[in-house]
């Protein structure tokens, strides 16, 4: 498969539940009209935004021939949405679903090849959508969410303490129709943080730089109520309906997403290849792990979305 393909990047909307998202559309110079490509529809992970490292995978698969559209969900990054860092599970699969019809309608993407491509939260979405009958010819997810409980016991005892009075203060507030409370999403280790795991903070900050972007251009907060809601979403239970082919992606040493309760989910799949990389949860997104992973994820779409 040629992978130096010249390919064009033009910012674009759809429309999910009346809200308006921001996408990012990459088309390669081989696809046309009359030539329909495979599409890769791509989103981030636990309040991420689509510029934060994800151009560099949708850059590597365009000049392989895909046409690949990024989206931000509603509520994030330049999508529209109130309250703004507002994370609700159902309102991101919907996205999701929006995400992908929007993409059958791309003028040169091929709408019976469409590939969900997910990591960390969103890692748990593709699986989740898939299994829920979405017609799509793959999925890959890289270091999934896949088991609430899971993820609780990764983050432990102490750190969910430390969350939890904002958490029960920002419930409260949605039922009273009143503005969020708000918690960072990521932090250092100890910190009342959603994501405070050893050494988080200092792999984002990479993945930041590597981005790109800076500290502070995009919201690290969440609506705090999500960190009651984690333990209760596990897109494990979907697995054994996923009938698609499947790339799940862990790493030997995730604290966020523990490798060992993917693994489990995908023996559920009928279709699924598992491959494990010695890292964290953050090391797939930056050199020296993410030029393997996203050879992997190319010999993987060679399999089963091929390009001419």
């Amino acid at each position: 498969m040629p992978t130096d393909i010249e390919y064009t990047r033009v910012e674009e909307t759809f429309t999910s539940e009346g809200v308006t998202c921001a996408a990012t559309v990459y088309r390669p110079g081989t696809a046309s009209p009359g030539n329909r490509t495979p599409v890769i529809v791509m989103a981030h992970g636990f309040g991420g935004v689509r510029a934060l490292r994800l151009p560099a995978y949708a850059e590597l698969f365009a000049a392989a021939g895909y046409v690949v559209m990024l989206f931000d969900y509603r509520y994030f990054g330049d999508s529209e949405g109130e309250p703004r860092q507002l994370l609700d599970v159902a309102s991101q699969l919907a996205d999701w679903r929006a995400a992908i019809a929007f993409a059958r309608t791309i003028d040169v993407a091929d709408p019976d090849t469409v590939v969900a491509w997910g990591t960390s939260f969103a890692g748990g979405h593709v699986i989740t959508t898939a299994g829920s009958g979405e017609r799509l010819a793959a999925i890959i997810a890289q270091v999934p969410h896949v088991s609430g409980p899971a993820a609780v016991r990764a983050t432990g005892i102490r750190r969910a303490l430390r969350i939890a009075p904002v958490a029960l203060a920002d419930t409260v507030a949605a039922l009273l129709h009143r503005a969020p409370r708000y918690v960072a999403s990521i932090g250092p280790e100890g910190s009342a943080a959603v994501m405070s795991a050893p050494g988080a903070e200092e792999a984002f900050e990479r993945l930041v730089t590597e981005s790109g972007i800076r500290r502070g251009e995009y919201a690290e907060t969440v609506a705090a109520r999500i960190a009651l809601r984690i333990g209760l979403y596990s897109p494990a239970r979907s697995a054994a309906r996923v009938r698609c082919p499947a790339l799940i992606q862990v790493a030997t040493g995730d604290t966020i997403a523990p490798a060992a309760a993917a693994t489990r989910a995908a023996r559920s799949m009928p279709d699924a290849t598992v491959l494990t990389y010695e890292g964290g949860h953050f090391d797939p997104y930056v050199a020296p792990l993410f030029p393997a992973v996203v050879a992997d994820q190319l010999a993987f779409l060679r399999t089963v979305a091929p390009v001419d």
